[in-house]
């Protein structure tokens, strides 16, 4: 829930004990991560990140209790895995939290990622959003907005390369030959779509050339069912819970089970026994499923790209879909032989259709070192390219991604402070 004390509430029926746990674990990354969405919202600079996490102490009070920052350091630079096992008792609780942290990305193990569970404390601040009719209508809205103040927007237009005269982004060129001149460019594409596709090799130094092909893009993490279905799941560890399907269904029994899934991903498998993170939006939106029936979206992890033994996704994508549609049949047995239809995303689908390379929902890995000032690189953290005006504003970008928005909005700061007029009339 939102509400904190509902929640709270909740987690005594299942473990008493962790009731004051999960309280201190909110209390304490909640003071941190609202300094860290500050951060967020600007340019990532050592000093500007430094800046904004001292005028959270200021506001918020200071970030950890007296005597107690080293350990509070320790939890921030440390994994989720373990700051999850430290702080709770239930292995029910630990699972459903290990679980809602690794929709990043990184394993459980992973260094420096502890506030990736942390992150869990905003959602008492803001709850979870959907927008009515699903989330195409956010980018529907999106263009509507840009087409009232004047601006156009061309579908079907897949761009071949960007324009480059005299080392600078002029504009950019369609599949079909179509010309689209600018003063500037803005790419939301993956950086290397952009940079080593639109721009081409030939434009980039071969430093330059080597440090872009090195961006660590990872070898994807998981694959969706977005299922048609007859009726909602009626879960036998909730029956008749009149909330559980407003929020995300987190599909996995233990802390163990996802390891297992792990360690099939590090050997090239898809997971013998996927966890699964379920969606029933149309409980709460009638607007996605009009004719009264309902949509079941499962998301899975973990799900390699690239496949041992020469495995191809188009030969197995079917098989593990129906290996994630029984997860949720294990836990709603209510709903063998209520599938209407449904639509598969392996990661080489998810790569096919929205150019996600390797299937990577995050463009690229969300380990420390290519997060902020490293994101996707130093020299292109600014949301700039060695190319004159070509910028960049994709999840490629500080802070990563997610339905956010702050890449691009970050993005449209930094093109407004460079275009900007000066006091004397220059520009």
């Amino acid at each position: 829930y939102k509400d904190l004390e509902r929640t709270l509430e909740s987690i005594g029926q299942v473990s008493p004990s962790d009731v004051a746990n999960y309280r201190e674990f909110i209390t304490f990354w909640e003071k941190i991560n609202k300094g860290v969405l500050k951060t967020f919202q600007i340019p990532p600079t050592a000093g500007g990140i430094v800046a904004e996490m001292a005028k959270g102490q200021m506001r918020d009070g200071a970030m950890f209790k007296k005597g107690e920052s080293m350990q509070g350091l320790q939890k921030i630079l440390g994994s989720y895995g373990k700051v999850v096992e430290d702080a709770f008792d239930s292995p029910y609780l630990k699972a459903a939290l290990v679980w809602f942290a690794a929709q990043s990305g990184p394993v459980p193990d992973a260094p420096a990622t502890g506030d990736f569970v942390g992150w869990q404390s905003m959602l008492h601040q803001s709850g979870a959003k959907h927008p009515r009719g699903g989330s195409g209508m956010l980018t529907q809205a999106m263009a509507r907005y840009l087409e009232a103040h004047g601006g156009e927007v061309v579908c079907d237009a897949e761009v071949d390369h960007i324009l480059i005269e005299k080392e600078r982004a002029i504009g950019a060129v369609t599949k079909d030959g179509r010309e689209f001149r600018a003063d500037l460019v803005v790419s939301n594409a993956h950086v290397q779509t952009t940079m080593l596709g639109m721009v081409g090799k030939e434009h980039l130094g071969d430093h330059l050339l080597k440090r872009v092909e090195n961006i660590q893009v990872g070898n994807g993490f998981g694959m969706v069912i977005r299922c048609a279905v007859e009726e909602l799941p009626d879960y036998t560890a909730a029956p008749g819970d009149p909330d559980i399907h407003n929020g995300m269904q987190l599909l996995a029994p233990s802390v163990d089970y996802m390891y297992r899934a792990v360690g099939d991903y590090m050997k090239g498998n898809p997971p013998e026994d996927p966890a699964v993170l379920a969606m029933t939006f149309s409980k709460i939106d009638p607007d996605v499923a009009k004719d009264g029936s309902h949509t079941l979206f499962a998301w899975a992890q973990w799900h390699p790209y690239e496949l041992a033994n020469g495995v191809h996704w188009d030969d197995v994508r079917e098989r593990e879909a129906e290996k994630i549609y029984g997860v949720v049949e294990r836990y709603a047995p209510n709903m063998k032989g209520k599938l209407i239809d449904w639509v598969i995303q392996s990661p080489l689908d998810i790569e096919r259709k929205h150019g996600l390379l390797r299937g990577n929902v995050m463009h690229v890995e969300m380990n420390f070192d290519q997060m902020f000032m490293f994101r996707p690189l130093p020299e292109m953290s600014q949301y700039k390219t060695p190319i004159k005006g070509l910028h960049l504003a994709s999840a490629s970008c500080h802070p990563g991604g997610g339905v956010f928005g702050a890449a691009g909005r970050n993005a449209a700061n930094v093109i407004l402070k460079d275009i900007k007029p000066s006091l004397f009339g220059g520009s």
